[in-house]
């Protein structure tokens, strides 16, 4: 890759700078969170005040594509998780195409009697007991995401099926219980001390916080879902579509 500018074309030289940068973020060598060369040996390298090379590395800072670290030097981010709220059906399927294995680091099935606040979604009382699913999922290096899902007694699961499998695959072609409806808040939080042991966090690290409220075809409640997501690692995207 030639490191170099052009001191004499009409493009900023933090402009070129910066397009340099993008470029060798890119670039093998660079990849998967490693340092960039220091700022001293990078500006002396293009021939170039450190202030001019400074607005471009800000610049990719703010874009999120470099980090910072004061005495340590700037690192390349490691590629984020991305998922967008339309294929809220399908998280496995999702990230399976994104070339994503999902690996559950931890799967839980219990009966449970829901909290005042879930029996009122299920519109039922606080001792009609419900099954609760947690699962620890994430990528081989390790997990991102902690999912507790609570359901209506409704919908006929016993707590025997193959949760490896994706959920509302589960729920259609098993129990003839299609999610046709999803309402979700989305919230940024700190990671209390068993929140962040799951996601091999720091306790107090931001994460992302979202609950998810699914409902069948006759928006009768199926599922009260929240879940708990690495903030370094995974970014909840939202399209809307003007109509």
């Amino acid at each position: 890759m030639k490191f170099s500018i052009d001191h004499k074309s009409p493009v900023p030289l933090h402009i070129q700078a910066e397009n340099l940068l993008r470029n060798m973020i890119n670039s093998p060598e660079h990849l998967d969170g490693k340092f960039l060369p220091n700022e001293v040996e990078l500006a002396k390298r293009l021939a170039i005040s450190r202030s001019t090379l400074r607005q471009a590395l800000n610049k990719l800072v703010y874009e999120g594509l470099l980090i910072r670290k004061k005495g340590v030097g700037t690192k390349v981010t490691e590629p984020v998780i991305s998922s967008k709220s339309k294929n809220w059906l399908s998280f496995t399927q999702e990230m399976n195409a994104r070339g994503i294995i999902v690996k559950n680091f931890e799967l839980h099935v219990t009966w449970v009697t829901p909290d005042e606040k879930i029996a009122n979604f299920f519109d039922i009382g606080t001792d009609k007991k419900v099954l609760k699913l947690e699962r620890l999922r994430g990528k081989a290096e390790g997990p991102f995401v902690y999912f507790i899902s609570y359901f209506h007694p409704r919908v006929g699961l016993t707590g025997e099926e193959d949760f490896k499998r994706p959920l509302y695959d589960i729920l259609e072609k098993d129990h003839m219980v299609i999610a046709t409806l999803s309402k979700e808040e989305v919230s940024a939080i700190a990671a209390d001390k068993f929140t962040a042991a799951k996601l091999e966090v720091e306790p107090g690290s931001p994460i992302l916080f979202r609950k998810r409220f699914v409902f069948d075809q006759g928006e009768r409640p199926i599922e009260y879902n929240i879940g708990y997501y690495r903030a370094d690692s995974f970014v909840y995207t939202v399209e809307s579509v003007r109509e």
